[in-house]
């Protein structure tokens, strides 16, 4: 699943060729998560203007001038396997979910529309945004702002890069759980953003078991796992993210965080920092990677 790191990426890397872009067009394609439903709303975004890129979270936000009124925002959650791909003339940005390479071939250095493409956005421009998704979880919404201010105070907590963020924040959240602390971190309500890669990097880092639960923890666990989320994710934004990719051919290329990974996806190999073995177990649900001498 693309966590902040990849969105903000995505966010990024759009925003230059979108922001000042106007709506000509908008397709959907056996596609049911998109509200209002798809007629009206390829109707209602005929004209519309991107005034800006913003992002919470895991959630992009678009902000809308539509014939003068700057009340409307398109929102689109990519979800576990949404994709977006920008191409213009010869040129493409593609960012989340990182497929298969057959897959990536045919969503990017492929013929667009592909088999996984749900939207096609054009714009005056003569660019074209596709919105590619496997598992179709993701979705796509036009809300009036005062329903996006609600959406964001009562489904987002604040962001690890956010200066709201604090320790004390953290320690609040912490002390009325009994739920493993990994389960706590990941709630989008309380940290926005946070996802299984980083989640499980950070605990890493602060030297945390993922399964203790998370009222145990003393202050100076707490502030080590404050500090090792924020230093996680910043690094995670400047190298790109760890899943995205960055299209400008049919090559790709990976979001460079893979490479300072500890723990995620390396379960039978030895922890780098002690030589045990990195195992693999479920904690609420989740694959959850850890190093049982170091994380004890």
């Amino acid at each position: 699943m693309p966590e902040l790191p990849e969105v903000e990426t995505v966010r990024r890397d759009l925003e230059s060729y979108l922001v000042g872009a106007i709506f000509t067009d908008s397709k959907f394609i056996d596609f049911k998560n998109v509200a209002p439903e798809a007629t009206f709303l390829a109707r209602f975004l005929k004209k519309a203007k991107v005034l800006a890129l913003r992002r919470k979270g895991k959630l992009l936000i678009f902000d809308l001038d539509t014939a003068g009124k700057k009340d409307k925002h398109l929102l689109i959650h990519l979800k576990m396997t949404g994709q977006l791909v920008y191409a213009i003339g010869k040129q493409t940005k593609a960012g989340g979910h990182s497929l298969s390479e057959v897959d990536l071939e045919m969503a990017v250095g492929g013929d667009l529309p592909n088999k996984y493409t749900r939207a096609i956005f054009s714009f005056d421009s003569g660019g074209k945004l596709y919105f590619n998704d496997l598992r179709k979880f993701g979705y796509i919404k036009l809300v009036a702002s005062e329903e996006l201010e609600k959406i964001l105070a009562t489904s987002y907590g604040p962001e690890p890069i956010e200066s709201s963020f604090t320790i004390a924040w953290l320690t609040s959240i912490l002390a009325k759980r009994t739920a493993p602390v990994k389960a706590v971190i990941l709630n989008q309500k309380l940290i926005a953003g946070l996802g299984n890669i980083y989640a499980d990097e950070a605990l890493f880092m602060a030297q945390i078991n993922p399964s203790v639960k998370a009222n145990k923890l003393k202050a100076a666990q707490i502030k080590a796992l404050h500090d090792a989320i924020v230093k996680v994710i910043t690094r995670a934004i400047k190298e790109r993210g760890t899943t995205f990719r960055n299209y400008v051919d049919a090559k790709g290329k990976k979001g460079n965080f893979i490479k300072y990974l500890q723990v995620y996806q390396r379960q039978k190999q030895p922890c780098l920092r002690c030589g045990t073995t990195i195992l693999k177990v479920k904690v609420a649900g989740r694959g959850t990677h850890y190093c049982p001498s170091c994380q004890k």
